[in-house]
């Protein structure tokens, strides 16, 4: 079966968390990436992983369960050197999609930038994931998703002490801004059908993390009144049970709210669900009462009750729950002497569904088979 982007090719200089991820979803999603891995950067990464003291073997398997390099070819060199000139220029020829995660100018110093790039290739996609943009005061600043959040007021909003913010504790920004980077290309291609002519798309780590404070913007005109920062509902939140595990409830809807007081014993507390003054008592008693019984018990009463709520699951837990494993997002992929555990690709199709995960092989593995492609 045909994949959704069969017959697209992209290059991919990326080496940071958003622009791997933009071009995961490309290659899960059929698209032919040719990664560019240039060996300093991968010296610094062995280095910071501590990956520069293992065995040949174990950085293999570490290798093949990097799930932001798979379904990907390698092209091992070095695109600075004057060797690598007449190698990138052909590719950068033949290729649909273009993906770069430097800081601005340094692709141009490199000589790839758009406008060269442009020139060889008239119809390409090229896309740069950035901190702060490829204009703006901000543009040259270096810096990773904390200080994405930072500069775009959503890292103000994170967690649940009032008094001072605190760290996502996962990428949210990487991510985001990765998904963004796959819909521009997208969007580019689509105009592409049209114009004849690539684009280069701009996406910034900021940018895409200034969306995550729309529903503040879009429910406070007057910010100054904003809810503070923390826990502002009775009706959603994270509770300890007995055990020593965690439930998270978010019955918001007011059918929901009625039907988890009704089930939690607390029927009076159902027409005071938006009552300030009440919250803190209410929050102490569901607290006190959630952390009488084990998860099991909740997840039982729960369940029946019809409301809103889930286990929060170790790392571990979510890839061995049954609804991931049946949806695909948490699967075994074979290599050599076993297998490695994968996420599968969050997009979907009916008719043209994403391609199995291939492992990624050693960096360089690929670089004979595409010089041979590209008549070298």
């Amino acid at each position: 079966m045909t994949s959704a982007l069969d017959g697209i090719r992209v290059v991919d200089f990326s080496k940071f968390l958003p622009g791997p991820y933009c071009t995961w979803i490309l290659a899960d999603l059929g698209a032919d990436v040719i990664r560019i891995e240039h060996p300093r950067e991968l010296a610094k990464q062995a280095q910071v992983f501590g990956w520069d003291r293992l065995t040949d073997a174990e950085r293999a398997r570490i290798r093949a369960g990097d799930i932001f390099a798979r379904g990907k070819r390698s092209l091992l060199l070095d695109p600075g050197a004057e060797e690598s000139r007449a190698i990138i220029e052909a590719l950068i020829r033949a290729a649909d999609v273009l993906v770069e995660d430097y800081r601005p100018g340094v692709m141009d110093k490199m000589g790839w930038g758009y406008e060269r790039a442009a020139a060889i290739n008239p119809r390409l996609v090229y896309c740069s994931v950035t901190l702060c943009g490829q204009t703006g005061p901000y543009r040259d600043k270096p810096g990773h998703d904390p200080i994405a959040l930072a500069i775009s007021g959503a890292g103000s909003r994170i967690g649940e002490d009032p008094a001072r913010p605190g760290s996502a504790g996962v990428p949210v920004a990487d991510l985001l801004t990765g998904s963004n980077a796959v819909i521009g290309i997208l969007a580019a291609l689509q105009a592409r059908t049209r114009t004849a002519a690539g684009q280069q798309v701009d996406i910034a780590m900021s940018d895409s993390a200034m969306t995550l404070i729309a529903p503040v913007v879009s429910r406070n005109p007057d910010l100054s009144k904003a809810p503070p920062r923390g826990r502002q509902r009775v009706d959603c939140g994270i509770y300890e049970t007995a055990d020593g595990r965690f439930l998270s409830v978010t019955d918001m809807e007011p059918r929901y709210w009625r039907a988890f007081c009704a089930a939690m014993g607390f029927p009076d507390f159902a027409d005071h669900q938006n009552d300030a003054s009440r919250r803190d008592a209410m929050l102490a008693a569901i607290a006190a009462k959630v952390r009488s019984e084990p998860l099991d018990h909740w997840l039982d009463l729960l369940g029946r009750a019809g409301t809103q709520f889930a286990a929060i699951n170790s790392v571990a837990e979510a890839l061995d729950d049954p609804h991931n494993r049946a949806r695909g997002m948490a699967v075994d992929v074979p290599v050599d002497g076993g297998s490695v555990r994968h996420i599968g690709s969050p997009i979907h199709l009916s008719a043209t569904p994403p391609v199995p995960p291939r492992p990624a092989r050693i960096a360089g593995s690929d670089n004979d088979n595409i010089l041979k492609e590209l008549g070298f």
